[in-house]
């Protein structure tokens, strides 16, 4: 998390650092990501990017945390648009991932350059696990009547699932540099798949 003196910043100085690490972060993974280039960007002297964060991976799970908390939203807004319904707003979501513009080459660095605790901060989308009420409120939205499942239990592990699919095929849209009509389609039949079922009745 970002040091207090950085939320005292100004507006504009907030801003042109979030810019100015966004674009080293699009330009190349967290890894290869350079402070120097970070500063040089935002006009800032390297002392000034220490006071505002430990270090690149602290202002890079800053960003992506907040691009998470974004999205999340607009999971909310699409389970309300669609009654609920999981599957017509896993389809949406995964639409609205691929079709992201502003923060294209962020994303593509981040997906195909996964580790575990990238995976997690993603996986908040779909739970924040450091809160009940948010779980609680995606739960609360989804129609439950049309799935096949007994308990909240059962419910969060069709939700791991979903988001585990969710995020191979937006790694496969990017590895593969799919269309996005081709990648879209690829999700459909594998959603599809999971709604109707894996075994023969």
């Amino acid at each position: 998390m970002p040091k207090i003196t950085f939320y005292n910043l100004p507006e504009n100085k907030k801003k042109m650092l979030i810019h100015a690490a966004k674009k080293e972060f699009s330009r190349v993974p967290l890894n290869d990501a350079s402070i120097s280039n970070i500063i040089k960007t935002a006009r800032i002297p390297r002392g000034s990017f220490y006071q505002y964060f430990e270090d690149k991976e602290d202002a890079y799970f800053f960003l992506l945390n907040e691009f998470v908390i974004n999205i999340n939203e607009n999971f909310v807004l699409l389970l309300k648009k669609y009654n609920g319904d999981l599957f017509d707003t896993m389809i949406d979501f995964f639409q609205l991932i691929i079709e992201e513009e502003e923060n294209v080459t962020f994303l593509e660095n981040a997906f195909l350059n996964m580790t575990y605790k990238i995976e997690y901060t993603f996986s908040k989308i779909f739970r924040d696990c450091e809160s009940n009420e948010n779980i609680k409120e995606i739960t609360d939205l989804i129609n439950t009547s049309g799935l096949n499942i007994s308990n909240d239990r059962d419910l969060r592990h069709i939700m791991q699932i979903i988001s585990t699919i969710t995020f191979r095929n937006v790694v496969e849209k990017f590895g593969k540099e799919l269309s996005q009509q081709e990648a879209l389609s690829n999700y459909i039949i594998e959603i599809n798949l999971l709604k109707n079922g894996l075994a023969r009745k």
